[in-house]
């Protein structure tokens, strides 16, 4: 889907739902270089508050830029600003669903978007605010 910023209307939603598998996991640590041992080290992570190895939070993040690259507004977005707050730890089997609603239309085509990230349980474990460039009409 693609939605220029005429086409975009307040309360408007998109999402994408991923279960984390132990792979992102190590794929987003190599990209990133963020090897920290909460995300990679089982016998490290296993004296932490989580007692286990938990996701990237910023791993959780990224799937609200698919949404908005992909899904609300879509192809051609650019994304401008993200707020984030982490609430909640992501452990390797569980399912992300991130979601975004539009909450406000600025000027110079910008959207403002509440976004937020839950588990299977609907737990939230990120939340925040995005502000996007929607694509023009061609």
């Amino acid at each position: 889907m693609r939605f220029t910023y005429e086409e975009i209307n307040i309360g408007d939603k998109a999402s994408f739902e991923k279960t984390v598998t132990e792979t992102d996991i190590y794929l987003y640590a190599g990209i990133t270089g963020d090897l920290n041992p909460a995300h990679i080290n089982q016998k490290a992570s296993e004296n932490s508050i989580f007692k286990g190895r938990i996701a990237h939070g910023m791993l959780s993040a990224g799937f609200i830029s698919a949404v908005l690259g992909m899904h609300l507004p879509g192809p051609g977005t650019i994304y401008l600003s993200q707020e984030l707050r982490f609430t909640a730890p992501v452990f390797i089997g569980d399912t992300v669903k991130a979601e975004v609603e539009v909450i406000e239309k600025m000027e110079k085509g910008r959207v403002k978007l509440k976004t937020t990230c839950y588990n299977q349980d609907k737990k939230i474990i990120l939340e925040g605010a995005a502000v996007v460039l929607a694509p023009k009409a061609s």
